[in-house]
C-alpha cells in the first residue's frame, strides 16, 4: 500500500502541488451552503462567504466608477466653496448678547451693505461667546457702515467700541493646504512600503488606489453639497486616510489567512478564498465604522447646537464622509482589485483552471 506524502512547505504555493483533490465537503462547505439559504442578518453574522462580493466585482466597479466620475465632473463643474482662509477676505467679531442671534446679525449687514456674509456662526459659550461674520474684502468705510449699523440694531446690548474687524490673507490657507499635499505623498509613500513588505505588491497598489478613491469622493462630495472648504476639513482628508488604510489592512490580513495555502487544494480558487475573508471582516467593518461615526456625530451636536465653534463642524463632516466612503472602498474595491490583479498571474490562472476542471469533473 502506497501513502500520499502530506507537502513539504516548500511545496505550499506551488499550482502543481495538490492534495485532497476528491475529498469530501467540509464542515466550512457546508456551513457556507446552508448559510445561502438563510436570512440577510443571519449571513452577514455568520461570515461563511455568502455575500459574493468578490464575483460580482465588475457591478462594483461600476458603482466606484459612477461615484467617482460624478465627483470629479462636479469638482470640474461646480468647483469648491473655499473658506475665507483661502479666497481672503473681512472678518467682524461682536459679544453675542441677548436679544442678537446669527440670523437677525446676517439681515442686519445684508440691509447694510446689500451684501450678504459669507458665513454668520456663533463662537464660544457663556458670557465669553462672541458672533463672527466673514465677508468678502470691505474697506474702511464698508467696515464702519457694518459697524455702526449693529450697534444701532443691538442697543443697549453692544457699541460701535464692541465690535471689532480684521482682514484675513489668504496665504495662510494655501500655506496649510502645501504642507498637506507633503505630508499626503509621504504618507502614501510609507503605506504603500510598508504594506508591500508585510503583504505583497498586489496589495499594497489595492490598497492605494483605495485611498486615492476615498480622497477624491471625499473632496467630490464637499464640492457637489457646497461644503465650505476650510484649514480644518484640508487637515481632516489626512485623518481619514488612517482609518482607510487601517479598515483595509485589516482585510488583507484575513486575505493572506485564508490564502496561505491555497495552491495546496482544489477545494476554492483564489477568487472564492478571498470573498470568505470579506465575508468573515464584514462585521467588524461595520463595527468598527459604527463605533467611529458616532463620537463624530456627537461632535457635530457639540460643535453645531451647543458651542457654535465652526472649526469643529468642518473636522467633524470630513470624518463622517470619509469614514462612509473608506469603509466601502475597503470592502467593495480593494479586495476586488486585489483579485483581478492576482489572476493575472500565471499560477493563480492556473490553479483557478484546475480547480474548476475539478468541480466540472464532480458535475459529471
Amino acid at each position: 500500500m502506497t501513502h500520499q506524502q502530506p507537502p513539504t512547505p516548500a511545496d505550499r504555493g506551488r499550482s502543481d502541488t495538490v492534495v485532497d483533490d476528491t475529498a469530501p465537503t467540509t464542515a466550512s462547505d457546508e456551513a457556507f451552503i446552508a448559510d445561502k439559504e438563510r436570512g440577510f442578518f443571519s449571513r452577514l453574522y455568520s461570515g461563511t462567504g455568502a455575500f459574493d462580493i468578490i464575483g460580482k466585482r465588475r457591478r462594483w466597479y461600476a458603482v466606484s466608477a459612477v461615484i467617482l466620475l460624478i465627483c470629479i465632473l462636479s469638482m470640474i463643474f461646480r468647483g469648491f466653496t473655499l473658506g475665507i482662509d483661502f479666497e481672503g477676505g473681512t472678518q467682524i467679531s461682536l459679544p453675542n448678547k441677548a436679544p442678537m442671534t446669527t440670523s437677525s446679525v446676517e439681515e442686519v449687514v445684508s440691509d447694510a451693505l446689500g451684501i450678504a456674509p459669507q458665513q454668520v456662526q456663533t463662537a464660544g459659550s457663556g458670557p465669553s461667546s462672541t458672533i463672527q461674520i466673514r465677508m468678502e474684502h470691505l474697506d474702511q468705510q464698508q467696515t464702519a457702515i457694518v459697524s455702526e449699523a449693529l450697534a444701532e440694531a443691538f442697543a443697549p446690548a453692544i457699541t460701535v467700541n464692541d465690535v471689532s474687524s480684521s482682514d484675513v490673507s489668504s496665504t495662510w490657507g494655501k500655506e496649510i493646504t502645501r504642507k498637506m499635499v507633503i505630508a499626503l505623498v509621504v504618507f502614501l509613500v510609507v503605506v504603500f512600503v510598508y504594506i508591500a513588505i508585510r503583504f505583497d505588491r498586489e496589495m499594497s497598489i489595492a490598497a492605494m488606489a483605495s485611498m486615492i478613491f476615498d480622497l477624491v469622493v471625499t473632496a467630490g462630495v464637499y464640492s457637489l453639497v457646497g461644503f465650505e472648504v476650510t484649514p480644518a476639513m484640508v487637515i481632516g482628508l489626512l485623518t481619514i486616510l488612517g482609518f482607510s488604510v487601517y479598515d483595509t489592512v485589516v482585510v488583507f490580513d484575513k486575505v493572506e489567512e485564508n490564502t496561505r495555502g491555497v495552491f495546496a487544494t482544489l477545494r476554492r480558487t483564489y477568487a472564492e478564498q478571498t470573498n470568505l475573508a470579506v465575508n468573515q471582516t464584514f462585521m467588524r467593518s461595520i463595527n468598527t465604522t459604527v463605533i467611529s461615526v458616532l463620537p463624530i456625530i456627537a461632535l457635530m451636536i457639540v460643535a453645531v447646537w451647543l458651542l457654535g465653534v465652526g472649526t469643529l463642524k468642518d473636522l467633524a463632516l470630513v470624518q463622517l464622509v470619509g469614514i462612509i466612503v473608506g469603509t466601502y472602498s475597503s470592502i467593495y474595491l480593494a479586495s476586488p482589485l486585489l483579485v483581478s490583479m492576482k489572476e493575472r498571474r500565471k499560477d493563480v490562472a492556473e490553479h483557478t483552471r484546475k480547480v474548476l476542471a475539478r468541480r466540472e469533473r464532480s458535475a459529471a
